[in-house]
């Protein structure tokens, strides 16, 4: 039977004729249905909006990831004890219990926040006063301040924390989003990156489909120039002559797919049509001239600078893509890898990061996009409470795995929670303790997947973003 299907199906392709593209397509982009069926059910690779395992609170995700690991004793975990022993040595009971990247001392000193912490909103909880604008916000913010991994180098723990497995080659989680449930934007990309201000280590790892199919891979826009580089036409070359282009090449791969059914030309048909779309759809996009001052003032962007790559402008975007049906926006900030001269480095980074952070919350709540909004951020670990001595500069902090801190807001989280506590130097859990994949878990639970039935067969096993781990964070749900 599956034989005499297979036969029938190439001989449908080889007697189509004219057209052959646009119906590929059509498998593979479905109109939105009212009733979508659950992921794994879906029996070919699609873009369409479809329903997760149960009803979702988030319906997307912005995910503003802080490349480098920022120091969360100096932003939201106030550890007044570090002030009452600064300068010194660690105590006995931590030796042996810490793993240091590079601190080579056994006893290293103890440092507090050079910029102090006090009190904000009605939850009165403490805060960096290098956050004044998130300040703003904090009562709807919730904390997870107990989030450990087992990676302490760059790339093996970004990897870790976006894609489930310290190594490259695993799917995203905005790849796993746009698996589990499609994309609502017909002419945008349903998982999109922004990166204009710096490189993770791990590159393109944490952006990658892995084995899923290719239609699920993160896209990177550009900071400046095109947003997508060869997305548009030769000069001189009509829309219409354009079309007619698309449409040749799309009948060749749809021949090409009937007689091989390799899903990645699939894929690549899926890519054709959408980079057409898109080259209407996306200088739209990036185009913020529509926007208010008031907004541009909210996120902190210069109106006489629109282009200029930043942070904020980012920010701004990850809003226009989540109100153009965009499942899953990542924007990358960094470099938060303060081993040196802290003090020097790390007031410019909350400058750049505080006013559009808070922006984004503020602006989504007015218009009724933070309801079914969710918003994460993070890195890919924290900072040490001891100082890292230096030849060259002043002292900084070194890698921190054992506990830190990340925090969600709306799409369905309860808002003031404080999850976990660390000991009264913030070197381990005391309370709650969790795992990337924990958190994994909950960003998937929140979107209406079950983190243990999203999985995709592969080499003869069914792999899933938080592989045998990951628990859902039931106190952070509304």
């Amino acid at each position: 039977e599956a034989a005499q299907r297979e036969e029938s199906r190439r001989t449908f392709f080889a007697h189509s004729g004219i057209g052959l593209g646009s119906l590929a397509m059509a498998t593979l982009w479905d109109a939105p249905a009212t009733t979508a069926q659950a992921p794994r059910s879906v029996t070919h690779e699609s873009l369409r909006p479809r329903q997760g395992h149960f009803p979702a609170t988030a319906k997307n995700v912005i995910y503003l990831f802080m490349v480098g690991g920022p120091s969360h004793l100096d932003l939201f975990d106030y550890k007044p004890q570090l002030e009452r022993y600064a300068g010194q040595p660690m105590p006995d009971s931590y030796v042996g219990k810490v793993k240091f990247e590079q601190i080579r001392d056994s006893q290293p000193l103890l440092m507090p926040s050079p910029w102090g912490f006090s009190r904000a909103g009605e939850t009165g909880r403490y805060i960096s006063n290098l956050l004044p604008e998130t300040r703003k916000i904090l009562d709807e913010l919730s904390f997870i301040h107990t989030v450990s991994t087992e990676e302490s180098v760059h790339p093996h723990a970004q990897l870790l924390l976006l894609t489930g497995h310290r190594t490259a080659g695993r799917p995203s989680l905005g790849s796993w989003a746009l698996y589990g449930l499609g994309s609502e934007s017909e002419n945008l990309p349903g998982f999109i990156v922004l990166s204009s201000t710096v490189v993770p280590q791990a590159h393109d790892g944490i952006l990658t489909s892995g084995f899923l199919s290719s239609i699920y891979h993160g896209v990177q826009l550009r900071g400046s120039g095109p947003p997508i580089l060869d997305l548009n036409p030769p000069p001189g070359i009509t829309p219409q002559e354009n079309s007619y282009v698309v449409d040749a090449i799309n009948e060749l791969n749809a021949a090409s797919l009937a007689s091989k059914g390799d899903p990645e030309i699939a894929a690549r048909i899926s890519a054709y049509e959408l980079a057409f779309r898109m080259q209407g759809s996306a200088p739209e996009l990036v185009d913020l001239s529509d926007e208010s001052q008031h907004t541009l003032d909210l996120y902190g962007v210069d109106k006489h600078q629109l282009d200029r790559p930043s942070f904020a402008r980012e920010c701004l975007l990850a809003r226009r893509m989540v109100e153009r049906g965009v499942r899953f926006v990542q924007v990358n900030l960094g470099d938060w890898d303060h081993h040196g001269s802290i003090e020097k480095g790390f007031p410019p980074a909350c400058n750049q990061l505080d006013r559009p952070m808070a922006g984004l919350v503020q602006d989504l709540r007015q218009r009724g996009l933070l309801d079914d909004t969710l918003v994460i951020w993070g890195g890919e670990f924290g900072r040490t409470p001891v100082a890292q001595p230096q030849k060259t500069a002043p002292v900084g902090r070194d890698h921190l795995i054992e506990s830190f801190t990340m925090w969600m807001v709306g799409g369905g989280v309860k808002p003031g929670v404080d999850l976990g506590a660390t000991d009264e130097l913030g070197f381990h859990a005391v309370e709650d303790p969790h795992h990337a994949h924990d958190v994994q878990a909950t960003i998937l639970h929140l979107l209406g997947l079950d983190h243990t039935k999203l999985t995709y067969r592969y080499q003869g096993r069914d792999f899933r973003l938080t592989d045998v781990y990951g628990n859902v964070m039931q106190k952070l749900l509304a």
